[in-house]
């Protein structure tokens, strides 16, 4: 799974720090962060660029809906601009 998420104007270390609190969850679902990468913040470039191990769509629906992470529904619609989120695999 590959996602792909855009700051708010001004909010990059925001959204970063977000992004750390919600990742942080994964690992009760059994999900696995990959890669975690920043952008050199460009025009039009994502923020971040995070590729995780899911096992399985049950999983991820269930990280979704967590209540810790709907808790901060708030401050990711202050902090991310847009997201995509896609399924990848390896070559």
């Amino acid at each position: 799974m590959c996602c792909l998420l855009w700051a708010q104007p001004g909010l990059e270390d925001d959204l970063v720090a977000y992004e750390d609190r919600v990742l942080a969850l994964l690992p009760d679902y059994g999900i696995e962060v990959t890669e975690r990468i920043r952008s050199d913040r460009g025009p039009q470039r994502p923020v971040e660029v995070q590729l995780y191990r899911v096992p399985g769509q049950a999983l991820l629906d269930a990280y979704l809906a967590d209540p810790r992470r709907l808790e901060l529904a708030a401050e990711r619609d202050r902090v991310v601009a847009r997201t995509e989120l896609f399924r990848v695999s390896s070559p």
